[in-house]
């Protein structure tokens, strides 16, 4: 169970902001084009960044809590899905707090 405890805790962060979209309307996925535009540039400078790293013994990966499944130039799958998860969860988060911040001022504007 430890080699997957790093893409269950990916798992959980999509689990924990998936309200988000439905109950708050955060539209995110709705919105896939958008979101690709959005994770393609993270994707690709933090892959590249990972992976010089990874090429220049900076930083190494647990063979204990990742899967083994290298992507290539070495780089481990659970990278790969930290920089796709995180940011979507971001952006769930961001817009969430757009829609409540919306929903507020028409609350305040309707009693005054």
């Amino acid at each position: 169970m430890d080699r997957y405890q790093y893409l269950l805790l990916m798992a959980g962060c999509l689990v924990v902001t998936l309200p988000l979209e439905v109950v708050l309307r955060a539209r995110v996925y709705r919105r896939p084009r958008r979101l690709l535009l959005a994770l393609l540039p993270v994707v690709l400078l933090f892959s590249v960044w990972d992976v010089v790293g990874i090429a220049r013994d900076h930083w190494t990966y647990s063979e204990r809590y990742t899967t083994g499944i290298l992507l290539p130039f070495r780089m481990p799958l659970e990278e790969l899905v930290f920089f796709l998860v995180i940011p979507v969860c971001g952006l769930l988060t961001l817009e969430a707090v757009g829609t409540t911040m919306t929903w507020w001022r028409r609350w305040r504007e309707r009693d005054a």
